[in-house]
């Protein structure tokens, strides 16, 4: 038996739609009918094949770590999922015997294996996946909103790596990241929501989405944002998603002294930052990386399970949802500037 799955044969730019062999599960690893998939900006990468990708992934492959799928088939070793549940899952395979993994700190083992990275993902008809990477949802999760679980814990990881009831938050960065993390700030209780980015379609999803000032970096300063707020001391909490070179050090420069900040964006390359000042300023910068397993995933699934208006304004970040037959129309939308998430639905093929 084979199925449709978009395919990189070789370690070039491009991927095709092509027929492959049915995935099995092992004992210990279950099958998943896939319904929809999100497209993220590391796909993009694979794609292009840049040197990101050709440093970090293993070719043939099959891309995609985004899903909401149905459960079709289960090991023999199997627990706790059962045929016919919905499901998305982690995306990063673990070992568990590093001391990171024994240590109950997954989300930091050494010997982590990606799906749709070094192991064949999601953007395919059926997929397998060890049962212990398997969330199962409410069974009331709007598909399109599955299929974002892995982004959205990415958003609640850096928002909630400190505490931002009542605080100031500068989120700088608009992607669809950002934009998750407008709303997580907004209900979780922040008092002022600044954020930045140079897409006035993006700065326009961020005030809709509750941010009290948008400031488009490339024409304003956040300092601006400050004084239309009245703020007086700076910014309790940074979360940076952007990546960008200049990002980092503006946000420094804006920070109240003892400030937090949790860094989630990827810079292309190194840059320079003022440490005389986080050092003389008290400030704490944390990096972010995936979820925390599966502490993120219990807090993200109860958010939403509780909050009609957490929901719609998660869901409002998906811009399109795209058949996956015309999978390359959907790579070029999540490609283009200012969109929000591009969905893959892999029920119309």
């Amino acid at each position: 038996m084979v199925v449709k799955a978009l395919f990189k044969p070789t370690p070039e730019p491009g991927l095709a739609l092509v027929d492959r062999p049915d995935p099995v599960a092992g004992p210990d690893e279950v099958i998943i009918r896939v319904h929809r998939t999100g497209i993220c900006g590391t796909d993009l990468h694979i794609q292009r094949w840049d040197d990101w990708a050709a440093s970090a992934v293993t070719t043939p492959l099959i891309p995609g770590h985004e899903f909401y799928g149905e459960v079709v088939e289960v090991g023999p070793l199997v627990h706790d999922v059962a045929v016919g549940d919905r499901v998305s899952g982690e995306g990063h395979i673990v070992c568990g015997t590093c001391r990171n993994c024994r240590a109950g700190r997954r989300q930091m083992c050494i010997r982590t294996v990606g799906l749709g990275l070094q192991r064949d993902g999601a953007f395919a008809e059926y997929l397998s996946l060890p049962a212990s990477n398997v969330w199962v949802h409410h069974a009331d999760i709007d598909p399109d909103l599955g299929a974002i679980f892995d982004p959205l814990g990415n958003a609640v990881h850096t928002t909630l790596a400190y505490r931002l009831a009542g605080e100031d938050v500068l989120i700088t960065g608009c992607g669809p990241i950002g934009l998750m993390a407008i709303a997580i700030a907004r209900h979780v209780g922040a008092r002022f929501v600044v954020a930045t980015d140079v897409s006035q379609p993006r700065l326009a999803m961020a005030r809709r989405l509750g941010a009290d000032a948008v400031i488009d970096v490339s024409t304003g300063r956040v300092s601006d944002a400050q004084r239309q707020l009245g703020m007086r001391e700076g910014f309790d909490v940074g979360l940076e998603m952007s990546g960008s070179a200049s990002a980092l050090p503006d946000m420094i420069d804006n920070m109240h002294h003892g400030g937090r900040i949790a860094i989630l964006g990827l810079p292309s390359q190194p840059f320079p930052i003022d440490l005389g000042k986080v050092v003389t300023h008290m400030l704490t910068i944390r990096g972010i990386y995936g979820r925390e397993m599966f502490e993120t995933w219990n807090a993200m699934g109860a958010m939403l399970q509780t909050s009609a208006q957490l929901r719609e304004d998660i869901g409002s970040i998906i811009t399109r949802r795209i058949p996956a037959a015309d999978w390359e129309s959907g790579f070029a939308a999540a490609a283009a500037a200012g969109t929000g998430k591009i969905i893959l639905d892999w029920t119309e093929l």
